[in-house]
This record gives C-alpha cells, structure tokens and sequence, in this order.
C-alpha cells in the first residue's frame, strides 16, 4: 500500500515520471517489507535466530532484491500502459502481483531470509 500510494502520489500529484515515482514507493515500500520480513514473515516463531545469514548479508540481498523488483515492476507497468494500453495504476497492480509472486517471494524465502536447518 505505501509503494502504491507513494507512487499515485508522486506521479498525480508531483508530476514525475513513470520510474521515478515507481522506484520511491518501491525504496519507501522495501524498507517497511524488510522490517516485517525479517521480524515476522520468515520467523516461524524463532525470532531472527536462525538465520544463516547475518543482518548485513540480508539486507545486502534484499537490497538485490529490490533493485530487480522495482525494475521489473517498472517495466511490466510501462508495457502494459504503452503497448496494451492500461492505466499505469492498474498495469502496477498486475505488475506488482507477478513480481511478488514469481520474483519476490521466492527470492526472499530461499536467499535473504532463509534459515538454517536444526
């Protein structure tokens, strides 16, 4: 909600372009995503221990995983408003589900936030 208000926001209200309002909400966004996936998500009730990466080493490789997403995300909203003729809001919409879906998620199940076996 706050990647996709941020990016209404900026591009309705401020003007901005396409993949400028995109990559804020995605930077905004990432940073609450990171907290909640790291303290709660990917937890299973054992808090942060257990991971087998340090704090830095995850966030480095959520950082990663960032980068990709919001490229991703910016690239299906644009061919989808500019070569099939979607608003930009309901292309990010379709956008942001195949990428959290298929990119995101697994990403970070398996890499940033995996856990060692007991």
């Amino acid at each position: 909600m706050i990647d996709y208000g941020l990016m209404v926001l900026t591009r309705q209200v401020f003007g901005w372009p396409l993949f400028w309002a995109v990559a804020l909400g995605g930077v905004v966004g990432a940073i609450v995503n990171f907290s909640l996936n790291r303290y709660w998500t990917f937890t299973s009730g054992s808090g942060t221990q257990g991971y087998s990466n340090a704090f830095l080493i995850q966030l480095a490789k959520f950082a990663l995983t960032v980068a990709g997403s919001i490229v991703l995300k910016y690239l299906g909203t644009y061919l989808l408003e500019h070569h099939v003729g979607i608003d930009y809001k309901i292309g990010k919409l379709i956008a942001d589900l195949f990428v959290s879906v298929l990119f995101n998620y697994p990403l970070q199940r398996f890499w940033v936030f995996h856990k060692t076996r007991p």
